[in-house]
């Protein structure tokens, strides 16, 4: 396990400024954890004294409405940070949305209070950590465009470019219902799409033929 857990740090792109002895600093104060595919890592009001990245495997991150419907956020992908932080001054750590696994995974937790000591205070790692941060910050803003100002062209549009292979591993209905579209509707935009030569449909998967052109539907230009 121990050599595992060096493996994992060293595949996150967030460790890779430090040197061997401050890997093996991390390794000692963090753990590896192996969840199969439909666990939770943690919901929504949780609090941790972790951090949690994620190894291998994908994350959907989601909140429930007061009708108990799911809202979907965005998925999370092998190599990232996970939590959600919005302050450094406590070393717990509140969870404002639900996560889950949508294939086994891997993860690697550290302990928050000390990786805040043993890096943070001395200047390591900051300038990562404020990449991560802007990066949370930046996929809510898509949430944002997507729920409150996206159409349905644009948001089938947005989910081509940014996550296409995970499209394409889903269901139509599904990707129906995380976008919260009609399945019709969806399959109106795909046929639309394919008939502007955006994309291209050959046994329910999608490829894409113009980035650019897809990319301007969901920043201004409709089709």
């Amino acid at each position: 396990m121990s050599e595992e857990k060096l493996e994992s740090i060293k595949k996150l792109n967030f460790f890779k400024s430090l040197d061997d002895n401050q890997i093996k600093e991390i390794k000692d104060i963090s753990n590896i954890v192996e969840y199969p595919k439909g666990s939770i890592l943690y919901y929504e009001n949780d609090t941790s004294n972790k951090i949690f990245f994620l190894v291998s495997g994908v994350l959907k991150v989601y909140k429930i409405d007061k009708f108990e419907n799911e809202i979907f956020l965005y998925h999370i992908h092998k190599n990232s940070l996970i939590s959600e932080l919005t302050s450094l001054d406590s070393d717990s750590i509140y969870c404002y949305s639900n996560s889950e696994f949508m294939e086994d995974s891997v993860i690697l937790e550290v302990n928050f209070t000390e990786f805040k000591k043993r890096f943070l205070a001395n200047n390591i790692l900051n300038n990562e950590f404020i990449n991560e941060i802007l990066l949370k910050t930046h996929q809510l803003h898509c949430v944002v465009n997507r729920e409150l100002v996206f159409d349905a062209t644009a948001k089938v549009a947005f989910m081509l470019s940014d996550d296409l292979e995970m499209f394409n591993s889903l269901k139509r209905q599904d990707v129906s219902f995380m976008l919260h579209i009609q399945p019709e509707t969806l399959s109106r935009v795909l046929k639309k799409l394919k008939r502007s030569n955006i994309i291209e449909v050959e046994n329910s998967n999608v490829s894409i033929l113009d980035l650019e052109q897809l990319n301007n539907i969901f920043k201004g230009d409709q089709l």
